[in-house]
């Protein structure tokens, strides 16, 4: 090891060398003046050491960081891992076996000198931490789809493998989204309804309400044809309606039992508020370990041919053409690199005249974008009114066909802005002279824009039709009771039949264009087109995008539609085989392939991105668009959040007194300056972090130098001795 690798370590830190002399490990000054050996002033590193000797000195005397002699170390070592005999077992330190063997003997000696009492406390400690881990062992065979991710894998990567992974994530997710709705909101109407405890509802009449604001005509038009049932099951009307499955069953104050009352409307609110909050934390506590990964890979530039070369192999691959991809995806990488390091030089020299032409023509497609946009969200807004103002009328004033078009106009609408502005959107990336990396990641920014903006396009018209008054009646209740007398239900039924919709799409996608397409392209090879064609592409990025879109749907639904998370679950497992099924049979996988470790935290960003813009439109609705007065919990309030103040004033006058302070203007100020100098602490930290890292890449650097010099230096040595032999 070389001089300046060992002045840049912290203290603590072993040496990569079994045994070196303290002589040359130490940084004083006579290092610098006076070395051992005369070779060792050519190195490299000691070069560059010496030219920065007195302010390392200087900076090291005053932090401590002087390296400490190899003894020293082992003795300190020895001394951490005695001490924390109970915190970790010896072999998860990075000692070969000979010093954990010693090891264990001393701890085994040191354990003849404890009392009774503290060997009892070891000895459990680690019987219950091999309990623990064993236990882990076996649920790790429990887990979901564990063969059959661990297959995909083994057959196509840890970039596919990721996507099948995150996918199993969400079906966690929403079935735990399911079991808190079901066990705070489902399960104690359950009990009531079917009198399976003595338990009674209770119903509370409207105080101040118009007699007009309570009219809920439920339309039982559907049971009067058979295709009426198909329409139903499809829209969430008809039979329906008035089912566990929407808002509007659930006009109950609270149910009494026994022995206390239940306020169902608290519940059903902060039911919606514990599964946002646990979907936050869940992701970003599997996000938070991808993110440190890309921090880190961020700054390798210097490291990135090296790493693609040496490092860039898949060990989990075990099929051949996977092998061939894999192959041919290192060196698209590779080309990536080059046509990234070509632009960066082209940048460099472009002259005024260019650069001001390239913005320009930056600018005049990035206009082009956003009349893309805006046409879709016009487009949805002009369908979502026009499906609201004639969906009203009788079913069998219609066709079917003609009933089935308005129910889903604004479903089909936005799903045809889906599939053709991701097309367009590749199409003007290709004028706007980027890097081939920078390419993907903004066209993928721009398709995630788009695929979750229309869903707040279509939440906000419908909250626009909802509160636009334009009678004495809608001014009377507050909302547009005509058209949506129970409007939380008819918004309920637009995120189920969206959810439908893009279930139904996935399926006649593999069904009627993957697979024909794999027949044709197998069996009629021989034709140009067909070949030119090719089989379908599996692309992870467009994949993960439509089960995020699918997913933010569920979000903002389950509040409107509390069994939706039940609905996406299902339909979550069926995408998980149809997408297996499409992988084995009629897809290839894209030759543009993904890590699985930036793949996680791309998923996971694009699914927090999702997350965030379905709290934007339940916030608005839960706390300024009025409550139904005809249906749901919240008949008696005013807003959703309404509920909140009136609980927090049964409580009891002292704790009510801390609630007010704790939500006051006095206690948030201290509040906020301590999270600021939480904060800034962190930042300081992040710093101090980011400089030792940076030490330690210089190290690297040092230590590549220091051998290149050293292999030229006996290649010379070699030549010299053949030389002299001969």
């Amino acid at each position: 090891m070389s001089e300046s690798s060992i002045s840049t370590l912290p203290p603590g830190r072993p040496s990569r060398q079994p045994f070196i002399h303290q002589e040359s490990l130490s940084l004083d000054s006579s290092c610098f003046s006076s070395p051992p050996v005369n070779f060792l002033q050519e190195l490299p590193s000691y070069r560059s050491i010496a030219r920065k000797r007195t302010t390392i000195l200087s900076r090291d005397k005053q932090n401590g960081t002087l390296l400490k002699p190899t003894d020293s170390y082992n003795f300190q070592l020895e001394g951490e891992i005695t001490e924390d005999l109970d915190n970790q077992s010896i072999r998860k330190y990075a000692l070969n076996i000979s010093e954990k063997r010693r090891l264990r003997d001393i701890q085994e000696t040191q354990m003849k000198y404890l009392s009774e009492w503290d060997q009892w406390k070891r000895y459990s400690s680690k019987s219950w931490k091999r309990f623990i881990e064993k236990a882990r062992e076996m649920t790790t065979h429990l887990e979901l789809w564990r063969e059959d991710i661990r297959s995909i894998e083994g057959k196509f990567g840890t970039g596919i493998q990721s996507y099948f992974s995150f996918l199993r994530f969400l079906v966690l997710l929403n079935l735990v989204i399911f079991l808190i709705i079901f066990m705070v909101v489902l399960l104690p109407v359950l009990l009531t309804r079917y009198k399976i405890t003595n338990s009674s509802f209770i119903l509370i009449p409207s105080k101040d309400v118009d007699i007009q604001c309570t009219v809920y005509p439920i339309s039982s038009s559907g049971l009067i044809y058979f295709y009426s049932y198909i329409i139903d099951l499809l829209s969430g009307t008809g039979f329906l309606e008035d089912t566990f499955l929407f808002y509007g069953h659930y006009t109950i104050d609270g149910v009494k039992f026994q022995n206390f009352i239940y306020d169902l409307p608290l519940a059903y609110l902060l039911s919606t508020i514990a599964y946002l909050a646990l979907s936050l934390v869940w992701i970003v506590k599997r996000s938070v370990e991808g993110f440190k990964i890309n921090l880190i890979r961020s700054e390798e530039h210097f490291q990135s041919y090296c790493n693609k070369i040496f490092a860039g192999w898949d060990f989990c691959i075990t099929n051949r053409s996977m092998a061939d991809l894999k192959h041919s995806s290192l060196r698209y990488e590779l080309r990536a690199d080059l046509e990234e390091e070509r632009i960066r030089q082209k940048i460099a020299e472009r002259t005024s005249e260019e650069t001001i032409r390239i913005y320009s023509l930056r600018l005049f497609l990035n206009c082009i974008v956003l009349a893309v946009l805006a046409a879709c969200f016009y487009a949805i807004y002009r369908a979502t009114i026009f499906s609201q103002e004639h969906m009203k009328k009788e079913i069998d004033k219609m066709v079917f066909g003609e009933n089935l078009l308005i129910l889903y106009l604004p479903s089909i609408v936005i799903t045809l802005a889906n599939f053709i502005t991701p097309i367009i959107f590749a199409k003007i990336i290709h004028y706007e002279d980027y890097s081939p990396g920078f390419e993907i990641r903004l066209t993928i920014l721009r398709c995630v824009f788009m695929r979750l903006a229309t869903i707040c396009v279509l939440v906000f018209t419908l909250g626009s039709k909802i509160t636009s008054c334009d009678s004495y009646l809608c001014e009377l209740c507050g909302y547009n009771q005509k058209l949506y007398p129970c409007w939380e239900t008819q918004v309920g039924q637009e995120m189920y039949k969206l959810m439908i919709f893009d279930l139904i799409i996935i399926l006649a996608v593999t069904l009627f264009v993957d697979f024909p397409r794999k027949i044709l392209v197998t069996y009629c090879s021989s034709w140009k087109l067909f070949q030119c064609w090719g089989e379908q592409e599996f692309a992870i990025p467009d994949n993960v995008l439509g089960i995020v879109y699918g997913q933010t749907i569920c979000w903002i639904g389950a509040f409107f539609s509390p069994l939706l998370p039940a609905i996406a679950t299902l339909k979550f497992i069926i995408i998980f085989y149809v997408k297996e099924i499409s992988l084995l049979y009629t897809c290839r996988p894209s030759p543009r392939q993904f890590r699985a470790s930036n793949s996680n935290f791309f998923f996971l960003l694009v699914l927090l991105i999702g997350l965030c813009l379905a709290i934007i439109p339940l916030t608005i609705s839960m706390a300024r668009i009025p409550s139904s007065k005809a249906c749901g919990p919240f008949t008696n309030f005013n807003t959703t959040w309404e509920v909140v103040p009136k609980t927090v004033s049964t409580f009891p006058n002292s704790l009510q007194t801390l609630v007010y302070g704790i939500t006051s203007e006095a206690f948030a100020v201290p509040f906020f300056m301590i999270i600021c100098l939480i904060m800034f602490y962190f930042i300081a930290l992040a710093g101090a972090h980011k400089r030792v890292v940076v030490q330690l890449r210089e190290q690297l650097n040092l230590e590549s130098r220091d051998k290149r010099y050293l292999i030229q230096k006996l290649t010379e040595a070699q030549r010299d001795l053949r030389n002299r032999l001969d």
